[in-house]
């Protein structure tokens, strides 16, 4: 199974930007849709954006947020530009076993088997 740790969080100030990590374990990730959510303090779990790692194709929400994939270090990337207050959240990785092309099922939490413990990012004004 896969293991997944995030990594690149932190306190920025707004407009600012950060790039996050997230590396698998245990196996690599062909084969598989890995996505990002967040979810701020009281409120739901928010899709971010989604990559397939066999194609490179994603699907993202905001224009602001990029996913991408390095095959070599087995890790996928979320760099996200132009940081605003309300972007501030705990960062998930998640994956799952699938062949088929991001689109908006890859917005739901239960499409995926697989969790990382998330990183927090805090944008200051």
């Amino acid at each position: 199974q896969v293991q997944l740790t995030e990594s690149g969080g932190g306190l920025v100030q707004a407009g600012g930007s950060l790039r996050l990590s997230c590396a698998a374990s245990g196996r690599s990730f062909r084969g598989y849709v890995v996505a990002w959510f967040r979810q701020a303090p009281g409120q739901e779990r928010e899709f971010v954006s989604a990559i397939s790692w066999n194609s490179g194709s994603s699907y993202y929400v905001d224009s602001r947020f990029a996913i991408s994939r390095d095959n070599a270090k087995n890790t996928v990337y979320l760099q996200m530009n132009d940081l605003k207050t309300e972007d501030s959240a705990v960062y998930y990785c998640t994956a799952t076993a699938s062949d088929r092309e991001p689109s908006g099922w890859t917005s739901f939490s239960d499409e995926y088997d697989y969790w990382g413990q998330g990183t927090q990012v805090t944008v200051s004004s």
